[in-house]
């Protein structure tokens, strides 16, 4: 685990979800977490203990939809259980976009784990800033990459559902697209 590298994270556990065939990796999903405004307020986080938000400007988290029917998120930056059942996570994380202001409501691009762990690359640079001084430090291996590409993290954050992988959800769908009640 590192602090401030939720994207990386998250693709270290979809690699040791296929390594050790714990699920079938196709039950599994990376889910970027943000906005036009890259603001996004989620709750109980660990970076804020309390009541109160965190404002990303995006996050990660996994989705493993089990045949069993129940969906639970794997969030390494909750104080919720984890993996924590999707239904909870969803009501106690997001709350609801009604009492959200519209520019800070969440998006979620959906992207498949297999696709996730062949497609994405972070060369790490926006974790450094103008002098190239680390924000945060970074993991301990090394950068991740595909054979053609350093750097894609950004068609990840992106909303856009032209751009990058997976598909991208309001969080009125994502909750009912997931959801065991749905």
């Amino acid at each position: 685990y590192s602090s401030c590298y939720c994207e990386e994270n998250i693709w270290k556990l979809c690699e040791y979800i296929k390594n050790h065939d714990q699920y079938p990796l196709e039950e599994c999903y990376a889910v970027f977490i943000s906005n036009e405004k890259k603001m996004i307020p989620i709750w109980k986080q660990q970076a804020r203990p309390g009541n109160g938000p965190v404002i990303w400007d995006y996050h990660v988290v996994l989705l493993h939809v089990s045949s069993g029917g129940q969906s639970f998120i794997y969030d390494l930056d909750t104080v919720l259980p984890f993996p924590c059942p999707f239904d909870t996570y969803v009501e106690d994380a997001f709350k609801s976009d009604d009492d959200i202001h519209p520019q800070f409501r969440r998006k979620f691009r959906v992207i498949r784990a297999d696709c996730y762990l062949k497609n994405f690359a972070s060369d790490r640079s926006h974790m450094k800033d103008f002098s190239g001084n680390w924000r945060e430090p970074p993991p301990p291996y090394p950068c991740i990459e595909t054979g053609d590409c350093k750097m894609n993290l950004n068609d990840f954050i992106s909303m856009d559902p032209e751009v990058g992988w997976g598909a991208v959800y309001t969080l009125p769908e994502f909750a009912h697209r997931f959801s065991s009640k749905s």
